[in-house]
């Protein structure tokens, strides 16, 4: 077995975010999972009101291939034959996820799934109040987004009140 090269340390504290990529990364895999952006983000990729009923459990693939694999899904008991009734939509919608036919079949298990975890947004991206003189100018910009990027920079400049101090 060949020992992979250590990486370079920074000797700077990394974010979590940062970190959890490595993690999960090992343990999604094993249960057939490339990527672990199916699980959290399986709202999407098939709505809200199959999402709060069923949660991906496993993608296993044939020997040696990375298509045409089985989708295992946890649902919850009495949603087991609607499920079954929207099995192709479900494979339909995981495939343009994927961006090609990654899945082929999916299986459904009964059982209890963790209720969602409603995202929020972190207390430093909730929006602010913007001083009124630097909200003026931002009111022309069409796109939403970037008005709201642009507000919430106006407020974390104005809730600053000079340089930092150092101890």
């Amino acid at each position: 077995m060949k020992a992979r090269p250590e990486a370079e340390r920074s000797n700077r504290s990394r974010a979590v975010s940062e970190l959890l990529p490595a993690i999960g990364g090992a343990a999604f895999r094993r249960f057939g999972f490339v990527q672990s952006s199916i699980v959290s983000r399986w709202p999407e990729i098939v709505g809200e009101r199959l999402a709060r009923a069923s949660m991906p459990e496993s993608i296993r693939f044939p020997v040696g291939q990375k298509q045409d694999g089985t989708l295992t899904l946890c649902v919850r008991g009495a949603h087991a034959p609607m499920m079954q009734h929207v099995i192709p939509e479900i494979v339909e919608r995981v495939n343009r996820f994927f961006g090609y036919a990654a899945i082929a079949r999916v299986t459904i298990r009964q059982g209890e799934i963790a209720a969602p975890v409603p995202r929020r947004a972190p207390a430093s991206l909730q929006p602010r109040a913007v001083p009124v003189e630097m909200g003026e100018g931002l009111k022309a910009i069409a796109d939403p987004e970037l008005r709201a990027v642009l507000e919430s920079l106006a407020a974390g400049v104005a809730a600053t009140r000079g340089l930092p101090r150092v101890s």
